[in-house]
């Protein structure tokens, strides 16, 4: 048993869990996540809210399970770049230059994700191969 097959797995679970959980987070800070995307001048801060937590708590689940991850990896992708210019844009300020570069590099590991696919152990794998395991989980590459 090759232990690549569960890395794109752990590597899914750790993305989609970061998402999830601050997904939530600004759900439950509704007024300061609004105010925030007020403050940097975002257009539509209400809607930018509720577009954000949907995706992210949305978005990080649809990664943990490896459902639909190839499109979702882009969406994400796309959302964290956005998040680097709109919110850690002042690289002038070394604490912002630290979540710019975060951002970029989530980017980067999600555009893996939607470049080679949700690995073995994800519903993506199992509907692509038509297989009767359980959940989903395919441990055929």
């Amino acid at each position: 048993m090759s232990t690549d097959r569960y890395l794109p797995f752990v590597g899914r679970i750790l993305i989609g869990l970061t998402f999830t959980f601050f997904g939530l987070g600004k759900a439950i800070a509704c007024g300061k996540t609004v105010a925030m995307i007020t403050a940097v001048g975002f257009p539509f801060p209400s809607l930018a809210f509720l577009a954000a937590v949907s995706l992210e708590i949305v978005g990080g689940l649809l990664l943990i399970v490896g459902y639909k991850v190839q499109p979702v990896a882009l969406l994400l992708a796309v959302f964290s770049i956005v998040t680097a210019f709109y919110f850690h844009g002042n690289i002038a300020d070394e604490n912002t230059l630290v979540h710019f570069f975060k951002n970029v590099i989530i980017a980067g590991g999600l555009l893996q994700i939607a470049g080679f696919g949700a690995g073995a152990f994800s519903i993506d794998q199992r509907a692509s191969r038509g297989s009767g395991n359980f959940a989903g989980l395919s441990t055929a590459r």
